[in-house]
């Protein structure tokens, strides 16, 4: 028994590690056809795109990006794993980065009271604005993915009205942008000077401890066991005594909370004010790092920090005689090779286990049958 159940553990790592390799290898072989094809050569890109991408102000450069789309990716996983698709992260995070600006903008306090003032008022904006599509689902049954795509559009409506100069926005010296008033010096978030390399923003910390409450409420607590009920089968977990609409409701709460936090590494640590430059599609972005990160927090990280180089590194293509559109093809390859590649490591699994309770359950009747006929 101790054999068999060792060699299930060993399939289980192996499958878990062959899906991402898979994946890798699929990726960058389909990329590779596709320079080839428009004629240039793809060792020169991957080689350029490595050594770029290890120097380290681009180092420093992927630890900021990738802390942002960490927090996207995290947002959407939480409906994942409860079977809602969360398209409403981009509305969600602007609204939040936008309102937190304004109250940051318009307080004197000390940046102890302001910063976790500003931050438990974006995630309070993006859990509410979330809450929305949550209510209508669980009230009126309207699918979340109609809702949040609705909302995202509301909210692009919402910040350009409220950000106009004779309401809570305010031009420029040069008369040619249009932001929030300016977050006091106190109300910055710290960051690291690493010298040469660059800033490191120090929302990457805040970015950690949100994947690991993400990864302790999921996997250590009854809420996080009811809500992977829920997204499992609904009527099983209904019949268990959990409140499915309350968990729905809630999760898009806790999501649209954790979205809130989207905007403020750029906010708190760069720009300091809300205004038309400020980054927008990153929920999207945070759709395809969950699928990436198998909405595992760990998963996540990686896929951050996968797309943090890729945006970087292709971005350098362009200097060396490649299309910028190169990066749009290597982010839709990897996502669609790790889709496929995930769903025929699973395929196989579920096969091997079925051969395994096979062989078992033959190997119980040949015993059965030798035992009647000693008898």
């Amino acid at each position: 028994m101790k054999k068999l159940t060792s060699r299930i553990d060993k399939e289980r790592l192996l499958l878990a590690v062959a899906a991402p390799v898979l994946a890798v290898v699929a990726a960058l072989a389909v990329t590779a056809v596709v320079i080839l094809i428009t004629g240039k050569n793809p060792f020169t890109a991957f080689n350029d795109m490595l050594s770029y991408g290890s120097a380290s102000d681009s180092q420093i450069y992927i630890l900021n990006k990738a802390t942002t789309y960490y927090l996207a990716g995290i947002a959407v996983a939480i409906g994942f794993r409860m079977n809602l698709f969360n398209i409403g992260v981009d509305g969600q995070y602007r609204m939040a980065a936008f309102f937190a600006a304004v109250v940051g903008g318009a307080m004197t306090l000390p940046g102890i009271i302001a910063i976790p003032l500003m931050i438990v008022v974006a995630m309070l904006v993006g859990a509410m604005w979330a809450a929305v599509a949550g209510i209508l689902k669980v009230t009126r049954g309207v699918s979340e993915v109609i809702s949040t795509i609705m909302l995202n559009a509301i909210a692009t409506a919402i910040i350009a009205y409220l950000m106009q100069p004779e309401r809570l926005g305010q031009l420029d010296s040069a008369g040619t942008l249009v932001s929030t008033k300016p977050l006091p010096k106190d109300s910055w978030f710290f960051s690291i000077d690493t010298g040469a390399a660059g800033t490191l923003w120090g929302f990457i910390f805040v970015a950690a401890l949100a994947g690991v409450a993400y990864w302790f409420v999921l996997g250590r607590t009854r809420f996080g066991f009811d809500l992977r009920a829920v997204g499992q089968s609904e009527s099983a977990a209904a019949a268990s005594g959990v409140s499915v609409k309350k968990m729905v409701a809630t999760s898009m709460i806790i999501s649209g909370a954790v979205a809130g936090l989207v905007g403020l590494p750029t906010l708190l640590n760069d720009s300091h004010q809300y205004d038309n430059s400020f980054p927008v599609g990153l929920g999207f972005t945070g759709i395809a790092i969950a699928l990436l990160g198998r909405n595992h927090p760990v998963g996540i990280a990686l896929g951050a920090l996968l797309w943090g180089f890729l945006e970087r590194t292709t971005s350098h293509l362009e200097f060396i005689g490649f299309d910028k559109e190169i990066l749009g093809v290597i982010q839709g390859v990897i996502v669609l090779c790790v889709v496929i590649a995930y769903e025929v490591v699973r395929r196989y699994g579920l096969k091997r286990q079925q051969q395994r309770v096979g062989a078992e359950l033959a190997a119980q009747a040949a015993k059965s049958d030798q035992q009647e006929v000693t008898a």
